[in-house]
Formats: C-alpha cells, sequence, structure tokens
C-alpha cells in the first residue's frame, strides 16, 4: 500500500459517518493492547483555541527535555500534521505502515467499523507508544463525553472555550455543549479552564466539584 491508498482508505472511513460513543475505540485500542496507557497525556476540548493550547503546552513539555507527542485535528496542509512526535510530524512511510497494521489487526472482528476519526486516534496513541513518548498532548475532534480520545485517562484536562459548534451532535444550548466538553474531566484529575463565564463556567464547574476534580 503506497501512501496516497493509506489517505484514501481512512478518507474512506467517513462514510461510517460519526459515532457518539467510545464502544469502538475502546474495542479497537484493546487490539492494539491499550497503547493510550503508555503515555501521560494532557486532554484538551473547546470550541476555540484547542490548537493554539495544545501547540504552548507541548513547547512548555518538550523545553522541560520530555519526549512529547501531540494529537490535533484538522490539518491545514497535509495529513501528517495531525500526529508529532518532538515537533517532527509522522512521516508518509509510517502513515502506510500504521494504516496497514490497525487495518490487519481488526480482520475478522465482527462489526467493528471504526469511524475514520475512532481510526487516526488509535494510530496516534500507537505511534507514541512505538516512538516512546512520555507526554502526549491531546485534542478532543468534537465535544468530549463521547469523543473518541475521551478513552484516556488524563494527568490534565483542559477546557479552552464553549460556544455554539457541532449543535447537530452536541445540542443546541450553551448549557448542553458545556456538558458534553465538561465529559472529559476525570475524578480527581486536575483541570485547566479558560476564561468561560455564565452557564458554561456553572456546568463544568459542577462537574469538576462532582468528580472532586481541583480546578486552576
Amino acid at each position: 500500500m503506497k501512501y496516497r491508498q493509506s489517505i484514501d482508505y481512512l478518507y474512506g472511513l467517513t462514510l461510517h459517518g460519526i459515532k457518539l460513543g467510545l464502544d469502538n475505540t475502546r474495542v479497537l485500542l484493546g487490539l492494539l493492547s491499550d497503547p493510550e496507557k503508555s503515555f501521560m497525556s494532557i486532554h484538551i476540548a473547546g470550541t476555540n483555541g484547542k490548537g493554539s493550547t495544545a501547540a504552548m503546552l507541548s513547547s512548555l513539555l518538550l523545553e522541560a527535555g520530555l519526549k512529547v507527542g501531540i494529537f490535533t485535528s484538522p490539518h491545514i496542509l497535509s495529513f501528517t500534521e495531525r500526529i508529532q512526535v518532538n515537533g517532527k510530524q509522522v512521516s508518509e512511510e509510517e502513515v502506510v505502515r500504521l494504516t496497514d497494521r490497525i487495518r490487519r489487526t481488526m480482520e475478522g472482528v465482527k462489526d467493528l467499523k471504526p469511524t475514520f476519526f475512532e481510526f487516526v486516534t488509535a494510530m496516534a496513541f500507537l505511534y507514541f507508544r512505538e516512538r516512546g513518548v512520555q507526554w502526549a498532548v491531546i485534542e478532543t475532534g468534537m465535544g468530549g463525553r463521547f469523543d473518541a480520545t475521551n478513552i484516556l485517562t488524563p494527568d490534565v484536562t483542559v477546557i479552552t472555550s464553549v460556544g455554539h459548534d457541532h449543535k447537530e451532535f452536541l445540542g443546541e444550548t450553551i448549557e448542553e455543549i458545556a456538558f458534553e466538553k465538561a465529559g472529559i474531566i476525570k475524578k480527581e484529575t486536575p483541570i485547566i479552564l479558560g476564561p468561560l463565564k455564565g452557564e458554561a463556567l456553572r456546568v463544568i464547574m459542577k462537574r469538576a466539584e462532582e468528580m472532586n476534580a481541583p480546578v486552576t
């Protein structure tokens, strides 16, 4: 398989649509021996500001001498922008190899039809494990609660902002959207908040209190 064929395969997965839930991701990562458990992570959700926040945090971790992975979306020019280790994009050759490996791993597994984002999330986590990443900075694709990246048990969570986005999936109101993004908050895991206010702040602070998650 060549790079163009791999990319065509990946985008062909968009025919599976957007599926809310973690079942596919859990099964797929299990087949790969749970690569998401091999590194520490910062999990970022937000309507705006995810990319700049991820870049800043990645730079700080690099300056501390750590091996850092970053998983972002969408890309601007090339698919390889989505997955980076120490500031270097995954190579086209690695995309081909990883795509082929995951495809072969899935063979024969009944009813496992991952979406594009679920597959690429698994690809990023597998690549990070292979490269010996110590810390990974991971952006959600959409929302938070049912996003494929929420399979993580992160060491820090970040919610940058809450606005009207993906209303057909996340809800019509700021309160509903904030609830979905607050789904990345994990028990006793520190959370960093952007300049939230009103209903968004109330919903997220309520979730943080329920999870005994310290807020900064």
